[in-house]
């Protein structure tokens, strides 16, 4: 049986999600957050424990018991924050997306780098070569990432594509072009998930053991990423819809 398109059943997970008791409520939002740090951060070879993960998400936790954590829980930290703001633009569907946002979700990962007015783009060539992709040239960054964004805003866009290819082509440009000296794939998918959650979408959380896969995507089609972004929210929309049938199951057989 046909469930539904993709914003069908994201909706109903979310009208689901809204019905659980609050301990199931927030320890699926704590492991979710969890999750999508982990396997972000993995794609980019820094491989979180969990118990780096649960002291810097943990509420509770305001002050980091063992100091060798500090830095580590301060990355994640700003990592969830930037989800936190990814998720709350969202939900302002009257506001524009565009070249603010990457930035703003560049300074939240990089609050050292400023505001948006003086964040300053890649001047060089990343001395690392974890992506295996051409950059784009330091003084050809400012025009590609404002045709991305024109790309990004322009009627015909929205009106012949998808959210998933709108998403998956705007990311996929954007890390190509890397505009930033770090964390440009991870604000770049941070900047595609916003797209995506705006149109009813779930995020796209690439899974860790797909990241070669992800690099060969970055170094071939903008189409081999589309798949991989389409596959990621598959999985997690199926992931999400047996975890709640479990609890829905356990909560009907405990009434009983």
């Amino acid at each position: 049986m046909a469930k539904g398109s993709v914003e069908e059943r994201w909706a109903r997970i979310e009208a689901r999600l809204a019905k659980v008791d609050s301990a199931f409520g927030q320890a699926f939002k704590e492991n979710f957050d969890m999750s999508w740090i982990f396997h972000d951060s993995a794609l980019e070879g820094t491989v979180y424990t969990f118990n780096e993960l649960k002291t810097a998400i943990d509420p509770s936790i305001t002050v980091v018991p063992d100091s060798s954590l500090q830095p580590i829980c301060e990355e994640i930290r700003r990592h969830r924050e930037a989800i936190e703001y990814i998720r709350d633009y969202a939900s302002k569907k009257r506001q524009p997306i565009g070249l603010d946002c990457l930035k703003k979700i560049y300074l939240i990962l990089h609050p050292e780098e400023g505001d948006i007015k003086t964040v300053k783009y890649r001047k060089d060539i990343p001395q690392h070569r974890l992506y295996f992709h051409e950059y784009a040239p330091p003084d050809k960054i400012p025009v590609r990432v404002k045709a991305v964004m024109d790309w990004l805003n322009e009627p015909e866009t929205k009106r012949t594509r998808s959210p998933v290819r709108i998403a998956a082509r705007a990311h996929y440009d954007l890390v190509r072009c890397f505009p930033f000296q770090t964390d440009s794939g991870k604000a770049g998918r941070l900047f595609m998930n916003l797209l995506l959650m705006r149109a009813g979408y779930p995020p796209a959380i690439i899974h860790h053991t797909e990241r070669q896969r992800y690099y060969e995507a970055l170094k071939g089609s903008a189409a081999s990423m589309n798949t991989i972004v389409q596959e990621s929210i598959d999985n997690a929309l199926a992931s999400t819809e047996k975890l709640l049938d479990e609890y829905e199951t356990r909560t009907r057989a405990f009434i009983s």
